[in-house]
């Protein structure tokens, strides 16, 4: 009777256990796409935040370069991600829009893009994703502070490379009251891709159209370039 009873008990934990394992899974599968469909709407509108339609003749979503591998922990990436590239009418490379991550948020990785224009000088900075202290840290966010437009014209040489930090730590990077720990990692890593672009300039800003952009451009002006078909002579009337 004891043997039996510890039987269907053990049936039943089992049962309950895969019945769980099943819902959690199912409820990340179906969360999953609309979280990661947030996170691309958010990025796409930053996008045109730091770069406005006036500044580029091109594409933003789609001319795009591939950021090679080995640079990905600079950036604070662990999976493959692309630069975003600004053209102007003849085609150069007049800013570009870098994905990065910050590591050390107050309570975990913070999201942004990263904008750079061909002078080394920041286009602008927005964090698409976090999960900061509301109140406090969530003021990296340009709907409830400016404070990232204090990037704005920034580079390596102004300020110093040496005072890319906040206020607290020496640098010239004002802090939120009560919370230092988000802005000094925002600071932290926008001053890495500004890095990252210095070292890689001439690779960044010489990048070709992307095979996609191309793609669309056909899809939007067929037969452009092709000749085209030659009026047929009409048979005469008698």
């Amino acid at each position: 009777m004891l043997k039996r009873s510890i039987g269907s008990n053990a049936v039943i934990l089992t049962l309950f256990a895969l019945v769980t394992a099943g819902t959690l899974a199912i409820t990340q599968i179906t969360t999953r796409e609309p979280i990661e469909r947030a996170i691309r709407e958010a990025s796409a509108k930053a996008l045109l935040e730091i770069i406005p339609l006036d500044r580029h003749s091109n594409d933003l979503l789609v001319d795009t370069y591939p950021i090679p591998r080995q640079y990905w922990a600079m950036l604070g990436l662990k999976q493959e991600a692309n630069i975003n590239l600004a053209r102007e009418e003849d085609g150069t490379i007049s800013a570009v829009i870098i994905p990065a991550v910050a590591p050390d948020g107050y309570s975990g990785p913070i999201r942004m893009l990263v904008g750079v224009n061909r002078d080394g000088t920041v286009a602008g900075v927005r964090v698409t994703n976090h999960a900061e202290t509301p109140g406090l840290g969530d003021k990296v966010e340009i709907k409830k502070s400016d404070w990232v437009l204090s990037f704005n014209g920034k580079s390596l040489q102004d300020p110093t490379r040496d005072l890319w930090k906040v206020q607290k730590d020496g640098g010239a990077f004002d802090q939120f009251t009560g919370a230092t720990i988000t802005p000094r990692a925002v600071v932290n890593q926008v001053r890495k891709v500004l890095d990252f672009v210095a070292e890689h300039q001439q690779e960044i800003f010489t990048a070709p159209v992307s095979k996609r952009a191309v793609e669309i451009h056909q899809q939007e002006a067929p037969g452009e370039g092709e000749p085209q078909p030659q009026p047929q002579p009409q048979p005469e009337q008698n």
